[in-house]
């Protein structure tokens, strides 16, 4: 394996991190479904090299996965339910997007603390890609803390889960029935969510979930 192909793993990695701090930026959902279906693709992008230096041919189908469901069928299905839904198009975010962009990067400073001595025997590809993939992750996490729209929580979730499938494959890959069926549960989810999603905006009138807890306050 070339420095080449080390080089052109860490850089599709770090170009995850990079999308996850554009997700954390944006403030309309439109922009945040696209800059999503650009991190999906991205990933598809490091997982069909990692397949490639790995010879790992079943990854290709994970790298398939990512590239058909995440970066084309959930996009363009949350921009057609946003539309049905007359959703407002502003993602309200706790604490200002500035205050955010903050704690992501102590986040990924954090990742790279904590996994460097973690991996320290693991191989040099390994660790930079768990590195990343543990700041995806936790950027995805911190999305899902600071928004306040439902869809935008969504969101977060899928790319928490996008770092996820970024460290199996870093390490060595994983099972392919064990990717295929974790897709499935992600689509499962995702139409168990636009069910609620839906159940929401009728009964509130909103998506936001902080309209719940002054509901809540109202009944009291």
């Amino acid at each position: 394996m070339t420095d080449l192909s080390f080089d052109i793993a860490h850089m599709l990695a770090g170009v995850m991190v990079l999308v996850s701090f554009l997700l954390l930026y944006q403030d309309r959902l439109y922009s945040l479904l696209n800059t999503f279906a650009l991190h999906a693709v991205v990933l598809a992008l490091a997982v069909a090299w990692q397949a490639h230096i790995q010879a790992a041919p079943h990854l290709f189908v994970t790298a398939a996965i990512a590239l058909v469901f995440k970066a084309t069928v959930i996009p363009v299905a949350l921009h057609r339910l946003i539309r049905r839904m007359g959703i407002h198009r502003e993602v309200e975010t706790v604490g200002g997007i500035g205050l955010t962009m903050i704690v992501g990067m102590g986040l990924v400073a954090l990742s790279i603390m904590v996994m460097l001595p973690v991996t320290a025997h693991a191989g040099v590809l390994a660790r930079e890609d768990l590195a990343f993939a543990l700041s995806v992750v936790l950027l995805g996490l911190l999305m899902m803390i600071t928004r306040r729209n439902a869809v935008s929580q969504v969101i977060g979730f899928m790319s928490l889960e996008n770092g996820l499938v970024l460290a199996a494959t870093g390490a060595k890959g994983m099972p392919l029935v064990v990717e295929i069926s974790v897709a499935f549960s992600i689509l499962i989810a995702f139409i168990v969510i636009g069910v609620f999603l839906f159940r929401i905006r009728e009964r509130f009138d909103t998506v936001d979930v902080s309209a719940l807890d002054t509901f809540r306050g109202d009944r009291r």
